[in-house]
């Protein structure tokens, strides 16, 4: 008789740690960033005054499809995770989830999704979704294991949900709106040239192809991060430019401040190559987004 309430237990704590690995599957860190950016743009669109209601909307269904990339990504890599020390013990390679029930997880969220975005935003926004999804799942992720311009490809998939938050709230892309997925893009560079240098040995142990596995040397690595800083420096200023006759200076200089913050992190990365100036660029880049992102928000002149 004892054993009803230990086994009563045993179950619960089973399913527990079911929810938190499917949880872990949808990489709900990355999700806030990415909701984040998706919110702003929003907000930009309609110069700071968003629809709540399409705000909400558009951040929930962009959330399931992001939920959705990120577990079908596991489903086609739990091969090299296994290799890999820094992810063999996601839910897929450890064995806790089966790769068919976690594929059939990420097809609803994306489903639902998709749906979610077409009926209550409008189609844009649900045609992005469904864009960013295809170029994630299917070419960026098994590009990785063909070729380091694998990155290119991730920067436009994560930059892409800027377009849909926009989308969302005004029908019109503008300059503003460019300027808004450029930054996003680029950013991608020097913050994912620091990640690639830091778990170069696990990712060549997974087969993969980063530009700091291709060229142990690390220089191409350090020419796309100084590359994509130098770009970010020039594209971060645009939304300040506004009314010609009127641009919003102290927006600018702020920017143009951060822009050189991340360009100097990524030169000395560039000419070390190091895993302390790697660090410290990774560090720059988690920096730097946040703040430029409450730049938008804090000065709506400048949008």
């Amino acid at each position: 008789m004892s054993s009803g309430p230990a086994t009563l237990t045993d179950r619960k704590a089973r399913v527990k740690q079911q929810l938190s690995d499917y949880l872990e599957l949808t990489k709900p860190k990355i999700a806030v960033l990415l909701l984040v950016c998706v919110a702003i743009a929003a907000y930009c669109a309609s110069n700071g005054q968003p629809d709540v209601a399409r705000l909400i909307h558009v951040i929930v269904g962009t959330a399931l499809v992001a939920a959705s990339s990120c577990v079908w990504n596991q489903c086609l890599e739990v091969h090299v995770d296994r290799r890999m020390n820094r992810t063999a013990q996601r839910p897929i390679p450890s064995g806790r989830l089966s790769r068919y029930a976690s594929a059939l997880f990420g097809t609803l969220l994306g489903s639902v999704g998709i749906s979610y975005l077409l009926a209550t935003v409008g189609v844009m926004p649900a045609l992005i979704g469904a864009l960013t999804w295809i170029l994630y799942v299917f070419i960026y992720t098994p590009m990785k294991q063909v070729t380091p311009w694998n990155t290119t490809v991730g920067a436009i998939a994560g930059a892409l949900p800027m377009l849909m938050g926009w989308l969302a709230v005004n029908p019109v892309l503008d300059l503003k709106a460019v300027a808004l997925f450029a930054i996003l893009f680029f950013w991608q560079f020097p913050h994912f040239m620091a990640i690639a240098w830091l778990y170069r040995e696990d990712y060549a142990q997974g087969g993969m192809k980063m530009w700091s596995v291709v060229d142990g040397s690390g220089t191409k690595a350090g020419i796309q991060a100084v590359s994509g800083a130098m770009a970010l420096l020039l594209v971060s200023v645009v939304p300040g430019i506004g009314q010609v006759a009127m641009p919003n200076v102290f927006y600018m200089l702020l920017s143009l401040l951060g822009g050189v913050f991340m360009l100097v992190a990524s030169w000395r990365f560039f000419t070390s190559r190091d895993d302390r100036t790697a660090r410290q660029l990774l560090f720059a880049s988690l920096i730097y987004l946040p703040c430029q992102l409450a730049l938008l928000v804090i000065l709506p002149s400048s949008v």
